[in-house]
């Protein structure tokens, strides 16, 4: 237990803003073990979020709380994984070999395919939680399942890539980001509870066929890295989390009128 809880600060260490005991330390073994709560801490920055979202939309103003609401994951998370996303599309925007695209997101400048990708993203993040709080007014327990499943269910999605493929810098030049780079297939079920535990709430076991417009995602992407980079990298894992994250807003909303 004493070992697990370990495991679960060096996951919280790395992954968000939160104060971790001064006794977690920056143990290689310990960054891979923590995969296995990489979606519990989707639970951490998704219900940070959601409080966000309901404190600022008390007077009905839900595109309010929706600002608010991504101010908060971003905060609490310190951008890592929107940091990654950037990188992803400054490198394989710009980049046209293996070893160029690698270096690009190496380079912690942003270039203009960084930047608009992120205008986009976070456009249509806006867009697609201003809708569901339209869809669902009022109803703040979906609101909560929606926020936290889409943080938890997407870094489940990220943390799949380091069981199916192969990390893809062989001379270990990744950034300063940690990452975990291997995962047992105990892990990977460990965290497949986390991540999709909080459908749940939904009380509609429908609502697990969410898991496959995301995976297909996952998927997709997977086919593009392997394509490129022959694998992924911490960045990739970051472009994972934030675009299956906005696919599976966007699927809630497409899919709800037939759970």
């Amino acid at each position: 237990m004493r070992q697990q809880i370990r495991i679960f600060f060096t996951a919280l260490m790395f992954y968000t803003r939160i104060p971790c005991p001064k006794w977690v330390d920056h143990s290689e073994d310990y960054i891979n073990k923590a995969t296995r709560y990489f979606p519990l801490i989707g639970w951490i920055v998704g219900g940070f979020a959601f409080a966000f979202y309901a404190l600022f939309n008390w007077q009905n103003e839900p595109a309010v709380g929706v600002v608010f609401s991504m101010i908060a994951s971003v905060w609490i998370a310190g951008a890592f994984h929107e940091d990654g996303f950037a990188d992803v599309c400054d490198g394989f925007g710009g980049g046209w070999t293996k070893q160029k695209i690698l270096d690009i997101m190496k380079d912690s400048r942003v270039g203009a395919y960084g930047v608009i990708g992120m205008i986009l993203l976070l456009g249509l993040k806006f867009l697609l939680i201003f809708r569901l709080s339209q869809l669902f007014n009022h109803q703040m327990v979906y609101m909560a399942a929606i926020i936290i499943s889409a943080h938890s269910m997407s870094r489940f999605m990220a943390a799949t890539f380091i069981f199916t493929h192969e990390y893809s810098r062989s001379d270990a030049t990744s950034k300063v980001k940690p990452i975990g780079k291997k995962i047992s297939f105990f892990e990977l079920l460990t965290a497949a509870f986390f991540g999709l535990f909080p459908l749940l709430i939904f009380e509609q076991l429908a609502v697990f066929l969410l898991v496959l417009p995301l995976y297909l995602t996952k998927w997709l992407l997977g086919r593009y890295f392997q394509k490129w980079i022959d694998g992924y990298t911490g960045d990739c894992l970051g472009a994972t989390q934030q675009i299956t994250e906005v696919v599976f807003y966007l699927s809630v909303l497409i899919g709800w009128k037939f759970i």
